[in-house]
């Protein structure tokens, strides 16, 4: 039996997610009242999965290279992103009593470098600002004005003043994006792009001899490049291909000609501290009574799993053509086979067509409903993009609610 509670004057935020709560956050600190609903038992899951390995929450180099990160989807992301800084996230942690530092590779962190404290007091402001929470509560579909949920105690059906809908998109299906959504968005007639992994993981087909020496070791010092540009890191061999920040760089790339060409080649520096002519000439001058391997170790700097890169990829390797182990080095052709689903994956690239939205946030086709996170098209790499876009795209949704709400509220009382 379909139980019914009509809350007319609730701002209903459906998704418990970085983006979700900020739009709850906006909302409630106008005064207006707002529950938060989630399917899971608990809220924020995927941003404390997140923090496990140190909560990346922004990069300081943002304001000047997000539009490469952003790439397709950066004009439409502009007024969301516009003045979230560094600092400006520095300051709201630190509202919530939360120290952040710049690491190194410039991305901002926690001092204790995990979610949940960041979590626990963002929960606590918004319960003080009078948020509600209804978990186990997943949306089923929408029937004109009215929201159906499947609750612990049933089906239910809500009225909302406005609904915020931030439900994130299709990896981690396990915490609680799964894009169960899509169908019934569909039916409204909304366009939704297909989800594709994002920051994924590829295949390789490995020798059993590499990948049971190998499966497990980070590839470190690496320079890479593809259609995105070139960059360096490391990367991490897997039992069936490749993983790690320097892959995710260039998934976007890496995808695109895997769905357009069945597989991908992948060219990588080895050795990106040298040149060529150098590394020709230090393989050269090892004794020749000495191993391949040995050659390239002191020649040219390579650890075992580098060389087992080349044995991989260049094989036969001659320990007499030292110009041409050279170039191999500064340009291995690692080839991509395919791409690890995207339960597997970061985060997902697909979602509500831009086109379906207005400038707040608002969908076209349901006025009074509002789109942030994940559910939208687009993609970012790791560090720190991802949780910038998702909290800036959740205070752009909020902060248009608020502009509908007042128009709204205007046009019933002109006086």
């Amino acid at each position: 039996m379909i139980k019914e509670a009509v809350v007319s004057k609730t701002v209903g935020v459906v998704g418990g997610g970085p983006a979700g709560l900020m739009a709850a956050d906006i909302l409630a600190a106008a005064g207006l009242r707002v529950t938060v609903f989630d399917a899971m038992p608990t809220v924020g899951r995927k941003f404390l999965m997140a923090g496990k390995s140190g909560l990346n929450l922004t990069h300081r180099d943002l304001q000047t290279t997000w539009r490469h990160a952003y790439s397709g989807a950066a004009g439409r992301l502009e007024a969301a992103l516009d003045g979230y800084s560094v600092q400006g996230i520095r300051n709201w942690c630190q509202t919530l009593g939360v120290e952040t530092f710049i690491g190194s590779s410039g991305r901002l962190f926690p001092k204790g470098m995990k979610a949940s404290p960041l979590l626990r007091a963002w929960l606590g402001q918004l319960s003080d600002r009078g948020v509600t929470f209804a978990t186990r509560h997943r949306l089923i579909e929408r029937n004109e004005d009215r929201w159906l949920f499947q609750t612990p105690d049933g089906e239910r059906t809500y009225v909302f003043a406005a609904v915020i809908l931030a439900m994130g998109g299709a990896s981690w299906p396990r915490l609680g994006s799964d894009a169960s959504w899509v169908p019934w968005m569909a039916r409204e007639g909304v366009t939704v792009a297909p989800f594709r992994p994002a920051n994924s993981g590829f295949e390789v087909v490995w020798s059993d001899i590499f990948r049971e020496r190998f499966s497990g070791t980070p590839v470190k010092a690496v320079t890479a490049t593809s259609s995105v540009g070139t960059s360096s890191g490391e990367f991490v061999i897997s039992q069936n291909g490749i993983e790690g920040g320097l892959v995710y760089a260039h998934s976007r790339a890496l995808r695109e000609q895997v769905e357009a060409e069945g597989s991908a080649t992948w060219p990588l520096d080895l050795a990106p501290d040298r040149t060529v002519e150098e590394i020709s000439r230090q393989i050269s001058r090892q004794p020749h009574k000495n191993s391949l391997s040995n050659r390239l170790r002191k020649g040219a700097g390579l650890d075992a799993v580098k060389i087992g890169l080349l044995r991989e990829f260049a094989s036969p390797l001659s320990a007499e053509e030292n110009a041409g182990l050279a170039h191999l080095i500064k340009a291995l052709p690692l080839k991509v086979t395919g791409i690890r689903s995207i339960e597997e994956a970061i985060s997902s690239a697909g979602g509500v067509a831009w086109s379906e939205v207005d400038n707040d946030y608002m969908l076209k086709r349901l006025p009074g409903v509002f789109v942030a996170g994940e559910m939208l098209d687009w993609e970012a790499p790791t560090g720190g993009y991802l949780l910038t876009a998702c909290l800036a795209t959740g205070r752009a949704a909020g902060e248009g609610a608020k502009k509908w709400l007042s128009r709204r509220e205007q046009a019933a009382d002109p006086a």
